[in-house]
């Protein structure tokens, strides 16, 4: 894919009304701090588009970038950081379950999930609440730069067992630092959009 303009044209909060896009949108879900917004800013090869932040649960909307006026990359609120309020996770959650039901154009959906440790409750929990959405999530090990390269299989196998994946989920290890990860995301994103 080759981007030529990026635009973030709608940010929904909790009280927000869901935009009723006309083009197809690819979402990205992960715990807070696991690297969506370096991912996102890595697929749209901006420096600092999207938000980074060393304080987990920055983002707390959905924001949807616009890319090429063909497609959107959805970025959805990081789950399961702690400093948060009861509350607000809940109304976080409720708004990521209201995005995840009510978008007639959503084509996939990638959960990032951190290659350096094992799933966690959170991580498992939203993969299974994905699956039951009627999605087949793509998993995304993200901070992949983190480890020596002998690791990567041994990590990919734990967090395939972790989230008791089946054989033919798709698990793309991914560096923001590197890009590695990065073609191979955009291919998926681009087979799916049946380009």
């Amino acid at each position: 894919m080759v981007i030529k303009n990026v635009n973030l044209e709608t940010v929904c909060g909790i009280t927000s009304v869901l935009p009723d896009n006309d083009k197809p949108e690819i979402a990205f879900a992960g715990k807070s701090n696991v690297g969506k917004s370096s991912l996102i800013n890595a697929l749209m090869n901006r420096k600092s588009y999207a938000r980074i932040s060393a304080t987990p649960g920055k983002t707390q909307t959905i924001n949807f970038y616009n890319i090429n006026d063909e497609m959107y990359l959805v970025d959805l609120p990081g789950y399961g950081y702690a400093k948060v309020s009861e509350k607000e996770k809940e109304q976080w959650g409720r708004l990521v379950e209201r995005y995840l039901h009510a978008s007639a154009r959503l084509k996939a959906v990638f959960l990032l999930i951190d290659i350096r440790h094992e799933p966690s409750a959170n991580d498992k929990m939203m993969y299974r609440w994905i699956v039951e959405q009627g999605y087949k999530p793509i998993i995304i090990a993200t901070k992949l730069d983190k480890l020596k390269r002998s690791q990567i299989q041994k990590h990919v196998k734990m967090v395939r067992e972790g989230l008791e994946l089946e054989n033919d989920s798709k698990i793309i290890p991914f560096s923001s630092v590197t890009k590695q990860g990065r073609d191979e995301i955009w291919e998926f994103v681009e087979t799916e959009l049946g380009e």
